[in-house]
Formats: C-alpha cells, sequence, structure tokens
C-alpha cells in the first residue's frame, strides 16, 4: 500500500469504559512493544470488545488498494462495488486529525476525531509523525 499506510500496529486491549454513553466504549490499549498508547472510542454494537483483545490498527490516507488519492470521491464512495482495504477490516472511519502535540522526550500526540468518536495517540515521532494529514481511515480488526 506504499505511502498511504500512515501507522499500522497490534494493540492489546487494558481497559473498557462503557458507562458515560449508550452504544459507546473508550478503549485503552498499548502496543505490543509497549511503546504507543491508544485510546479509542468506538460503537460497541458495532465492534464489541473484551479485555486482552488483540487489535490490529491500520490508519491509511486512502482505502484504494493500490495507494491512490481518494480525489474527486466523496469517502462514503470509496470501495464500492471495487475491491479495498476496508474488506479486510471489521470497523472502518474516517475521520480528521485536529491535533498535535508534543509529548515527553521523543514521544508526540495525536488527536483525531471521528464524528465525534475520538481517537488519542501517544508513541514515538517516528511511529507517528506520517499522521500530519488532515484526514485518515481507521481500520480495525480482531
Amino acid at each position: 500500500m506504499g505511502d498511504a499506510n500512515l501507522f499500522s500496529d497490534t494493540f492489546t486491549l487494558s481497559n473498557i469504559n462503557a458507562l458515560k454513553y449508550d452504544r459507546v466504549a473508550r478503549l485503552t490499549a498499548h502496543t505490543e512493544a509497549g511503546d504507543t498508547l491508544m485510546t479509542l472510542d468506538i460503537n460497541s454494537e458495532l465492534f464489541p470488545c473484551t479485555l486482552n483483545d488483540r487489535l490490529q490498527l491500520l490508519l491509511a490516507s486512502t482505502l484504494s488498494l493500490d495507494g491512490s488519492k481518494d480525489d474527486g470521491k466523496g469517502w462514503r464512495d470509496v470501495g464500492r462495488g471495487e475491491a479495498s482495504v476496508a474488506d479486510e477490516y471489521d470497523y472502518v472511519c474516517h475521520g480528521k486529525v485536529y491535533r498535535f502535540e508534543e509529548g515527553d522526550d521523543e514521544n508526540i500526540k495525536v488527536f483525531v476525531s471521528f464524528g465525534g468518536l475520538l481517537l488519542y495517540m501517544e508513541g514515538p515521532y517516528k511511529n507517528l509523525s506520517g499522521l500530519r494529514q488532515d484526514y485518515v481511515y481507521l481500520c480495525l480488526k480482531k
């Protein structure tokens, strides 16, 4: 997928908080290497999770298998009638990267909104710097 693959790793769920909203859970997870933290709000009816689940996360700039840009298409039209990266995943969202912050040492913090469901990631600059995009696709599978 080349340049379209902005971040990809496997996370292990360490906490699930589903107390605040109906059908929404806030997941907290770490990469297997322990260097990246993720907090993600998900629709828990569409993608139910349990503690210690292993999740494969992909953040990409496009869903096209060849890595071509989505120029001229709305995000809802991507993949209609053709194979796409989304076919390989169970939970897919399109969102806006709205903030970057410098963290401790070599870490940075990235904030993304998927229509109000939020993603927060903190990890090494070298792993997360590719997320300096306006829009990203989040793809998850167990």
